[in-house]
C-alpha cells in the first residue's frame, strides 16, 4: 500500500492536527510567535497603548491557544494509543511475561491499584533481598488481592 493511499485512510482532522502539530513544534515557529509579540509591543506607543492595541494580542493568543488545544489533544490520544498497542505487543510476545497487564488502560482506579500494590510489594522484597546480597533479576509471580 503506498504512502499516499495509507494518508487518504485517515481523516481530514486526523491528518490536518498531525500537520498542524508538526509544523507548530519547529523553531521557525517560535521565532515567528515571538516576532508577533515585539511587532506588538513596538507598536504600543504608536496606539497609545489602547484598549483596542492590547485587545488585538489578547484575542489573538486566546484563539490560537484555543485551537492548538484540540490540535494537540488529538496527536497526543493518537499518540498514546499507539504506544499502549505497542506496550500491549510486547507484554503479549514476550515469554514469561503477565497477560493480565494487557490493556491495563481500560481498568478501573481500584482495579490498578491491586496490581500496583502487588508490583510494589514485589519491589519492597527486591529491594530488601539486594540489601543481603542477592540478586533482583528473579520473576517472582504476581500476586494480586481480590
Amino acid at each position: 500500500m503506498t504512502a499516499k493511499r495509507k494518508n487518504r485512510k485517515r481523516g481530514f482532522f486526523t491528518r490536518f492536527a498531525k500537520k498542524v502539530a508538526s509544523y507548530t513544534g519547529k523553531p521557525f515557529v517560535f521565532f515567528f510567535a515571538v516576532l508577533f509579540i515585539i511587532i506588538w509591543a513596538v507598536t504600543g506607543p504608536l496606539f497609545g497603548f489602547s484598549d483596542t492595541w492590547q485587545l488585538v494580542v489578547n484575542t489573538s493568543t486566546t484563539i490560537i491557544t484555543f485551537l492548538m488545544v484540540f490540535l494537540i489533544q488529538n496527536t497526543q490520544n493518537r499518540d498514546t494509543e499507539a504506544l499502549q498497542l505497542k506496550l500491549d505487543e510486547l507484554i503479549r510476545a514476550t515469554q514469561g511475561t503477565h497477560n493480565v497487564l494487557l490493556d491495563l488502560e481500560e481498568l478501573e482506579e481500584d482495579e490498578l491499584d491491586k496490581i500496583r500494590d502487588s508490583y510494589e510489594a514485589i519491589a519492597k522484597t527486591a529491594r530488601k533481598e539486594l540489601k543481603h546480597g542477592k540478586d533482583d533479576t528473579d520473576t517472582p509471580e504476581v500476586k494480586i488481592r481480590s
